[in-house]
């Protein structure tokens, strides 16, 4: 029967790893979601070359990485470094960034980089488990007023110093006329159902027709999509 491998997959613990150049945060991360059942942490890194190192080898589904390391040589973005090369490494690996500074370019660069969700020091524990357990689960934390502020950003003419790959346009070539008119409407904040009722498509259509346009553009992520979108809006107008 098709149950049987249901209470396997379900004990199954999600797999975390830690970076934190701070031991108490650590030591205060690890020991809240320890104490969570289904939630198991599998290592943990004080500095960007130990996790590099690390990561790889301990195998997580999530990696909870702070943005600003200390001494490290990313200087305060290193933890976002981090995110980037982890996910070109391991692109099934989902990214939680957590930070102190509630700051606009962090985020901005957290979200090129492949992070699924960005959350404050100043979290309480249980949102910070739910964040993890939402994460692993394949969902954004990203929400659309974060989203809102990262397209403001955009829009206001901000200098992104290193320009994502997919805006060359040998890459949004590839893209067909539909899809480039759903990409201009993830663009602008529409969900997969609006986007469904607005071209007259079922609602699984535009699903897979999102997944091959992120796959078109060479990023993994829906908000890096809209990015995207905003700086074709931005270049036509």
């Amino acid at each position: 029967m098709s149950d049987t491998s249901a209470p396997s997959t379900a004990s199954e613990p999600i797999r975390v790893f830690i970076l934190d150049d701070h031991e108490v945060v650590r030591r205060g991360v690890r020991d809240l979601l320890e104490a969570e059942e289904g939630i198991a942490v599998v290592g943990e890194a004080s500095d960007a070359r130990q996790a590099l190192a690390r990561v790889p080898a301990a195998r997580p589904q999530v990696a909870v990485l702070d943005v600003r390391l200390g001494d490290d040589a990313g200087g305060d973005h290193a933890g976002i470094e981090v995110c980037r090369e982890l996910r070109a490494r391991m692109p099934e690996l989902v990214c939680l960034m957590l930070t102190s500074f509630d700051d606009d370019e962090a985020l901005f660069d957290a979200i090129m980089a492949g992070a699924s969700g960005y959350v404050l020091k100043q979290i309480n524990g249980a949102d910070l488990v739910s964040a993890v357990r939402t994460v692993a689960s394949g969902t954004s934390m990203l929400d659309p007023r974060t989203t809102a502020r990262v397209m403001a950003r955009l829009r206001g003419g901000s200098a992104d110093p290193q320009p994502a790959e997919p805006e060359q346009p040998s890459v949004l070539d590839r893209l067909s006329p539909r899809e480039r008119e759903i990409l201009e409407l993830i663009g602008e904040g529409l969900t997969n159902r609006e986007i469904a009722e607005r071209l007259y498509l079922a609602e699984k259509t535009v699903k897979n027709r999102i997944s091959a346009i992120l796959s078109k553009l060479g990023v993994g992520r829906r908000i890096q999509a809209a990015m995207i979108a905003g700086r074709l809006r931005e270049r036509s107008s």
